[in-house]
């Protein structure tokens, strides 16, 4: 009988010992789960981040394209510096019609 308390006596010691390693273990995964939640949030919103600053560059592509015309037939750089004087005196060789431009600001690189 003294033998078999000895025997459980040890093997209690060892799954003590066992629980102890578990719980370090379950304690260390734990804490990167929690590291892991935090980096899912952080990268959540930069992906929200980059959704937004996406809809925006388009939104001012989008924007810049709006009045820009383009004609075809005439070369490029053909308008020299001075737009508004340029199509003044294009358009109506090339339509046959009297054009009366309003001002504008024509901005040229």
């Amino acid at each position: 009988m003294d033998a078999s308390i000895t025997s459980l006596t040890l093997e209690t010691k060892s799954m003590r010992s066992d629980i102890a390693g578990f719980q370090s273990i379950v304690t260390g995964l734990e804490q990167r789960m929690g590291s892991l939640e935090a980096q899912a949030n952080v990268s959540q919103e930069r992906d929200q981040d980059l959704f937004y600053l996406r809809s925006k560059l388009t939104d001012m592509e989008d924007r810049s394209r709006r009045d820009n015309i383009l004609l075809l037939g005439i070369p490029e750089n053909e308008e020299g510096k001075d737009m508004q004087a340029f199509l003044s005196s294009t358009l109506p060789k090339l339509t046959s019609l009297d054009y009366d431009l309003p001002n504008f600001n024509g901005h040229i690189e």
